[in-house]
């Protein structure tokens, strides 16, 4: 390996260690996840009820683009492509990868039982680093939110500003 290369992969660990989110594209659109860097790849759990929703296309031996932005400032400081792997349930590998995830899962409403819903409804992936490109876009990559039913900006009733009017006006 050239000196570059081992730069550009330490630079791709220690971003991704301390960053807390990572943007990942498969086929569809990127979506911003928690993970657990562990034995040098990412690792994401999600697909599942009460987990993050995993962009489309991480399947199997497919290629992901990982951008991982800075901690403090919040801009991206370097993008990698990822070899997708998917572990299966209680095979050694998983076993490893959900105990570093367990440890980081914040808010579970299950926390004791948490790792046998992963087995049953979710899928663990580990993402290994291949190709780094340190260069930045010229552009923004800015895009559009992707469609959430969690949404809560709608007009506001026509009556409104009277109700909070009279409220003023009892004081």
């Amino acid at each position: 390996m050239t000196a570059d290369a081992l730069l550009d992969r330490a630079l791709v660990e220690e971003a991704t260690k301390k960053s807390g989110l990572i943007w990942v594209r498969g086929s569809g659109p990127a979506r911003a996840l928690w993970h657990v860097w562990h034995d040098g790849a990412a690792l994401l759990v999600g697909d599942g009820p009460g987990e993050q929703p995993l962009p489309a296309g991480l399947e199997a031996g497919a290629a992901a683009e990982v951008t991982v932005r800075s901690k403090d400032k919040g801009g991206r400081v370097v993008a990698w492509t990822a070899a997708v792997l998917v572990l299966e349930p209680h095979s050694e590998d998983w076993e490893a990868a959900v105990a570093e995830l367990k440890g980081k899962r914040l808010n579970a409403p299950d926390a004791e039982r948490m790792t046998e819903r992963w087995a049953r409804e979710c899928r663990v992936l580990r993402l290994v680093p291949g190709a780094a490109r340190t260069q930045l876009p010229d552009g923004s990559l800015a895009a559009a939110p992707l469609p959430t039913g969690a949404t809560t900006r709608q007009p506001a009733p026509a009556a409104l500003h009277r109700l909070l009017l009279k409220r003023r006006g009892r004081r």
